[in-house]
Parts: structure tokens; C-alpha cells; sequence
């Protein structure tokens, strides 16, 4: 039988316990976090114009221009016609008599003539650099004291 808590213990100290109490600690780790500046970027953008040359083929076309006169009836007035590199565009013309005829006054040939020329002019082009400095934070921090341990006994708050 075990003696009321709070009451005095008559055994004598070489006497035999029944139970005995052993209070149980234990650690425990408690990590903590704080932001530390460790140090700034400044970075400083300069633009620069850098002139090259610029070189490209351009294609044109033009047309030479011939006129054939004609002077003879026709029956009705011809088509546009495409005879090898000549487009062919006939010109008629309504001539009063004592009836209506058509007669051919001229054609138009067309000859298209493809040319190529190399141009080359210079261009001015815009161009960045980025400079970047690293600075020292401001004001020194302490040092990270890292995680820190907590003696507890179990069953009893810290």
C-alpha cells in the first residue's frame, strides 16, 4: 500500500520502496528564421549607336514604250495580246463615214525589262551593357545564431 501524497513517510530509509518517481527530461530543437541582407546590386545600363553598313539587292522593273501605227479597218476591236516578252495593247478609234468602221491606228508594245542593283548605306543601331556592382549591406548584422536547444521535463511546461 502506498502512503497518501502529501502524507509523512513512516518507513524507515533502508527500507524497500514500492515505486519510485524518476522525472524524464528531454531536449528539444527549436529552429528559427531570420532574413540577414548580405549584401546590394546596383546595375548601371548604357546605351551605345553603332553604325554598319547595310547591304540589300533591290529589284525594280520598267518598260520601254515603242509605238507601231497602224492605218487599216478592222472589224472589231483585237484583244490585249502577250506575244514572248511584248504585251501588246491595241489603240482603236471610231471614225465617222457614211457607216461605222473600226480601223487600227497604232498598237502599244510593252517590253518589261527585270534589273537588280546593290545598294549599301549606313544605319545607325542601338546597343546596351549592363555594368553590375555588388555593394556591402547596410549596417553590419550579428552572425545567424543558428538553432538553439531547449531543456524541458516532460510533463511540465518549459
Amino acid at each position: 500500500m502506498l502512503p497518501e501524497p502529501g502524507a509523512p513517510d513512516h518507513r524507515r530509509d533502508d527500507a524497500p520502496r514500492a515505486e519510485e518517481v524518476l522525472p524524464l527530461v528531454e531536449e528539444r530543437l527549436v529552429i528559427t528564421r531570420r532574413q540577414v541582407e548580405s549584401g546590394r546590386v546596383r546595375i548601371a545600363l548604357t546605351t551605345d549607336t553603332v553604325e554598319e553598313a547595310v547591304r540589300e539587292t533591290l529589284r525594280g522593273r520598267h518598260a520601254e514604250v515603242e509605238r507601231v501605227p497602224f492605218g487599216h479597218e478592222v472589224a472589231q476591236a483585237p484583244q490585249t495580246r502577250q506575244e514572248g516578252d511584248v504585251l501588246i495593247v491595241p489603240v482603236v478609234e471610231e471614225i465617222l463615214v457614211i457607216e461605222k468602221r473600226l480601223v487600227l491606228k497604232e498598237e502599244i508594245h510593252l517590253r518589261f525589262i527585270d534589273s537588280e542593283t546593290v545598294v549599301e548605306q549606313a544605319v545607325e543601331r542601338r546597343v546596351q551593357h549592363a555594368r553590375v556592382e555588388r555593394l556591402q549591406p547596410e549596417g553590419d548584422a550579428p552572425a545567424d545564431p543558428g538553432p538553439r536547444l531547449a531543456n524541458q521535463t516532460r510533463g511540465q511546461e518549459p
